[in-house]
């Protein structure tokens, strides 16, 4: 992993204005749609979870999670996670997950759950098959067109990540015991020219992204989750199973 760093909960208005800094880098967004301090504070202070990041004394990453309830049982809904991009492929966004599900745990919470655009496909994996989490909804344009770069100006389309934290499958994946997965009943496929796409033509990326979102829908409905992803020399493939037997 990466020795040098070292994950703690944050409690505190110095602890989170550095939180605010890395927002501002991580999502160029504009004043009005950039998280201010206060979302920090009250996710702390109702039962939420602020984790950060440092290498040495130097905030370099940090998780908000919010404090939710589906019926009687609690949960944490993981809203914002960020890394500057000077420590990204350093394992600090694994360190921050790791931290905040054993962080979960103690308090009794076993399921943690956040959103996440299905066409970066580095997050995909990462969701699905490093940490075990899994998919059973997809949600349009979950926050509106905004003013973000990374968000390319199109409607924010998100998957809806479960992480049931003391799973078989969760166990498997954080101990690094799952593989790649080699088949599926059904597939939801990305081609391999989408991050081109990104940069020189955004009306590709918008057809890729509605016809994903017909095929998501129609495969949650039926009672799939996504549950990896695998790599093929055309692109990426999301592998979906009936959900029940995960």
């Amino acid at each position: 992993m990466t020795p040098s760093i070292i994950v703690r909960p944050l409690h505190s208005l110095d602890d989170f204005r550095p939180c605010v800094a890395i927002t501002r880098e991580v999502w160029q967004e504009s004043d009005l749609e950039t998280e201010p301090c206060s979302t920090f504070v009250i996710a702390a202070h109702t039962g939420g979870q602020i984790l950060g990041a440092f290498d040495g004394a130097t905030l370099v990453g940090f998780t908000k999670a919010f404090a939710g309830l589906h019926g009687l049982t609690p949960y944490l809904h993981s809203h914002m996670t960020a890394v500057l991009p000077s420590h990204r492929d350093r394992h600090v966004g694994r360190l921050l997950k790791l931290f905040q599900r054993e962080d979960a745990l103690r308090r009794g919470i076993r399921l943690v759950e956040w959103t996440f655009d299905p066409l970066e496909t580095k997050n995909a994996y990462f969701n699905l098959n490093r940490l075990g989490a899994i998919c059973r909804r997809y949600i349009p344009n979950f926050y509106g067109i905004t003013s973000s770069p990374l968000h390319r100006g199109i409607p924010t389309d998100r998957l809806l990540a479960e992480w049931q934290l003391d799973s078989p499958r969760v166990l498997a994946a954080i101990n690094d015991l799952t593989r790649e997965p080699s088949d599926a009943p059904a597939l939801v496929h990305l081609p391999a020219e989408l991050e081109q796409w990104k940069s020189d033509d955004p009306s590709l990326v918008l057809e890729v992204q509605s016809r994903i979102r017909a095929e998501f829908t129609q495969w949650f409905s039926k009672g799939y989750a996504a549950i990896g992803v695998r790599f093929t020399p055309s692109g990426i493939d999301y592998c979906l199973a009936p959900w029940s037997d995960f």
